[in-house]
């Protein structure tokens, strides 16, 4: 398939009333934006697009996210920011486990582990306290170890923990790993949720790093169970979208870098789908014989869609 010409950057902007973007890799590569950004994301709130930004990265809460975005001169709100730590936060408090429950009989209706220990950072914490849940672990437990010496090693964890929540985790340690582990095994129903898989993450340009699946993989080699997953490529992101906004998933574009979580995630739930090749993907690989997930477009960078702009006045755009 050909990178998209003009014709077809014109037919994205006709077929699509909303645009999903990723962000590192996508709009941004480290603290540098990616060149034409800021000048396309104006452009299309100018067409009456609406716009939404979408990060697995659950080190960061939405707030810092918004930041982050300001301090690179990028207008965004934060209704429409949607983040991984986000949806595992929204996911637990629809499951009831919010603290501030008013009466005995709203608590005695609840599930008893209303808690969550987080294999993660301080954005993941951020935003799980700020949806009134009990957060344990995080960076609390970065220099916390298992006593060995001892003849019977013993990791005593809080049977009121209902849910083990794991993300990036730059000081990840044999005793979060141990406590997660022994609350899924021992505390009833307790729930394993992952913010994403990715293998990678994207520190900076001049190396590879370990990512959010790191993680997980570690959780899911100990305890031989599988996490469910709210980030990308999971549907539940789009869901909260979908809510918030009164749109379909057929009405939106999902433009990101990735094909394993934002291609897949956009063809999964039936979106439109428009992989940029400024990030984690490279035109040789998307074109690859073995690779089987295929955006609807693609073409080099965000940027690359202002060449249709002196176009535009003699469209009607809807």
């Amino acid at each position: 398939m050909p990178p998209a010409d003009d014709d077809a950057k014109l037919e994205i902007l006709a077929n699509y009333v909303a645009f999903v973007f990723s962000l590192d890799g996508t709009l941004w590569n480290g603290n540098e934006l990616v060149p034409g950004v800021s000048e396309m994301l104006d452009l299309l709130r100018y067409q009456g697009k609406k716009l939404f930004f979408v990060t697995n990265d659950a080190t960061l809460s939405r707030q810092s996210h918004l930041k982050k975005f300001q301090a690179l001169g990028l207008k965004v709100s934060l209704e429409e920011i949607y983040g991984s730590a986000f949806a595992a936060a929204a996911f637990l408090k629809s499951k009831k486990f919010q603290r501030n429950l008013t009466t005995a009989a709203a608590a005695a209706a609840c599930c008893r582990c209303r808690r969550a220990y987080v294999v993660g950072e301080a954005g993941l914490m951020e935003e799980l306290r700020g949806m009134g849940i009990e957060a344990l672990g995080g960076p609390g437990d970065a220099k916390a170890e298992v006593d060995f010496r001892v003849g019977e090693p013993y990791v005593e964890v809080d049977p009121d923990v209902g849910a083990v929540v794991v993300g990036l985790d730059r000081h990840l340690n044999y005793y979060k790993v141990q406590y997660s582990l022994t609350c899924l095994l021992e505390n009833k129903d307790c729930l394993f949720l992952a913010t994403n898989t990715d293998s990678r993450s994207n520190f900076s340009q001049r190396q590879e790093w370990a990512g959010a699946g790191t993680m997980v993989g570690a959780l899911i080699g100990a305890s031989e169970a599988e996490p469910l997953v709210v980030g990308k490529p999971s549907p539940l992101l789009l869901d909260s979208i979908c809510r918030a906004s009164g749109l379909t998933k057929d009405q939106m574009c999902i433009v990101g870098d990735r094909l394993d979580t934002d291609v897949l995630w956009g063809s999964r739930n039936g979106c439109g789908t428009l992989l940029v090749l400024s990030g984690a993907t490279s035109e040789a690989m998307l074109l690859a014989p073995d690779n089987k997930v295929h955006p609807t477009y693609y073409m080099d960078s965000i940027g690359a869609m202002l060449t249709i702009k002196d176009k535009l006045s003699a469209c009607v755009i809807s």
